[in-house]
């Protein structure tokens, strides 16, 4: 079941291709929790150079991917300013599990710990599978939405 369509994620989040992340939100808790989908495809930019006769996604964009998500929740919460931009302000406690490559589906799951409105800075947790398999994990993404 899709909650928001990409065409719904890209009303609510500024990025766009090569660096959009998040391809449909299949659950979604307002204020709380998302879980959404990234298909990992051959054409994607990095795989160019990333490695050339062995693509994997990069960490980093694993981690953005789940950043993303979390966006998909903070720019929607109670106190969110319309028109607030969404920015990464710290990652602690990263573990990478196993490779993503082309031709995986990087299931993501992102729990919103903390939100205060009043300055505009959230935390979340998250997590990212494929084949049910963890790929990543973060233990706190910190961010700030500014106007």
């Amino acid at each position: 079941e899709t909650v928001f369509t990409l065409e719904e994620v890209q009303k609510i989040l500024p990025h766009r291709y090569p660096f959009a992340l998040v391809d449909k939100v299949v659950a979604y808790e307002p204020g709380e929790s998302a879980v959404g989908i990234k298909q990992i495809t051959f054409n994607e930019p990095q795989f160019g150079g990333h490695f050339p006769d062995r693509p994997i996604m990069p960490g980093v964009m694993q981690i953005e991917a789940l950043a993303q998500l979390a966006g998909v929740v903070c720019l929607q919460m109670e106190g969110a300013e319309p028109g607030a931009v969404f920015f990464f302000a710290g990652v602690d406690g990263v573990k990478w599990k196993r490779p993503v490559v082309p031709g995986d589906t990087l299931v993501m799951e992102v729990e919103i710990t903390n939100w205060k409105a009043k300055f505009g800075i959230a935390k979340a947790t998250g997590r990212a599978y494929v084949d049910g398999n963890l790929a990543v994990e973060v233990g706190a993404m910190t961010f700030a939405l500014a106007k």
